[in-house]
């Protein structure tokens, strides 16, 4: 799939890849390509990484 315009999280380089979860478009630095993500959706993908870890004790 061809996507053009500045990447929508950097916004400085040219987009490359639109993100399979939000339709961002991202650059290469701000794609995983493995995952088809962002960076901002692959971060919330990815368990135990990020700011809101569950609190397992609270259950």
């Amino acid at each position: 799939m061809s996507v053009s315009g500045l990447c929508q999280i950097c916004e400085s380089q040219p987009a490359v890849e639109r993100c399979d979860n939000c339709g961002t478009l991202a650059c290469e630095q701000h794609y995983e390509r493995s995952l088809g993500l962002c960076a901002d959706c692959a971060a919330q993908a990815r368990p135990g990484r990020g700011s809101d870890e569950t609190d397992v004790h609270r259950f």
